[in-house]
């Protein structure tokens, strides 16, 4: 059967894979941020980068600016899905050093290590990236900015550290960083994690989460996201989910919160608003890469939007 969430978050062509084993003792803090270098050589320009850690024992405090502490042990995963800064320490107070000041790359084109800390307690993780080389997505801004899923019982786990176990030993047998097994174990990571937080926020506000749960909105929701620039309407995508195109609609804006043309008008600017702050693209090649036929036709509903062109827009925040 479908799966609406993990055809929405595939959508975003992300490729996976470890990169990192880390061996921590108490005491100890660190501070990190996932680079372009990490991810190389499956991607050499990443558009979009998820940070995650897989903690096989140990615990310890996750911080980013901000938000709340989140404390994490052995059987989590977390996940960063906009790639902030963050610091991981045994105990509150510490001052951090920088992860990659720690980094021994291998020898032979294994997994790189981080072995660090004092007497104490050891923290054993794996870290691992998900990241895109295509244009830039809000789906991922709409997510918050740390994701934990726990992992202490059933196969899951089972399966997840075997998965990683696996990759790791290709990775010291000099295969790539990141194998069919670790590119799909990190896709799964990502649609559990979004799950697990989705199923446990019985207060989600309208968006493309909550229409998640509507199966049929769900799928609609697939198909916008796969292809923003593809020209289809309400009527062909209530067609498609089998369902009329007023009740479509009627459900559609509910859960959602708008129309579902106006929902991809919506994501189609604020990708485009993404790549203007963060890339080098020009405006007619953004105009089309969400969709536009014209620079002309794309500036005006960027204006109507945001008050103000693509170009002044880009300036202002220069």
């Amino acid at each position: 059967m479908s799966d609406p969430l993990a055809d929405v978050l595939r959508s975003l062509r992300l490729t996976g894979g470890v990169f990192l084993d880390v061996r921590l003792t108490a005491p100890w803090c660190v501070i990190s941020q996932l680079t372009a270098e990490d991810c190389r050589p499956l991607l050499t320009q990443p558009a979009q980068l998820i940070f995650y850690h897989v903690v096989l024992n140990g615990e310890f405090l996750l911080n980013v600016e901000g938000e709340a502490p989140v404390s994490v042990r052995g059987g989590d995963i977390v996940l960063l899905p906009r790639n902030d800064t963050h610091t991981l320490a045994s105990a509150t107070g510490l001052n951090p050093i920088p992860a990659r000041s720690l980094v021994q790359p291998s020898a032979d084109g294994g997994l790189a290590r981080v072995v660090h800390g004092g007497p104490g307690a050891l923290t054993h993780m794996v870290c691992g990236f998900l990241g895109s080389e295509q244009s830039h997505t809000p789906l991922l801004s709409m997510l918050p900015r740390v994701l934990k899923l726990e992992m202490r019982e059933g196969t899951s786990r089972e399966w997840i550290e075997a998965s990683v176990k696996f990759a790791a030993k290709e990775l010291s047998d000099g295969q790539l960083p990141s194998s069919s097994v670790m590119a799909r174990l990190s896709e799964v990571l990502l649609v559990e994690a979004v799950r697990q937080y989705a199923n446990g926020r019985g207060d989600l506000e309208a968006g493309w989460l909550k229409g998640l749960r509507d199966p049929q909105v769900g799928r609609a929701l697939a198909m916008i996201h796969r292809d923003l620039s593809r020209p289809s309407t309400a009527t062909e995508l209530a067609r498609e989910v089998g369902m009329s195109r007023s009740v479509f609609v009627e459900r559609f804006t509910a859960l959602v919160g708008l129309p579902p043309m106006r929902y991809r008008t919506a994501c189609r600017l604020q990708s485009a608003q993404i790549q203007l702050r963060e890339s080098q693209r020009s405006i007619a090649q953004i105009a089309h890469s969400v969709g536009y036929e014209s620079e002309e036709a794309f500036s005006r509903a960027f204006k109507r939007a945001f008050a103000h062109s693509p170009s002044t827009w880009r300036e202002a925040r220069g």
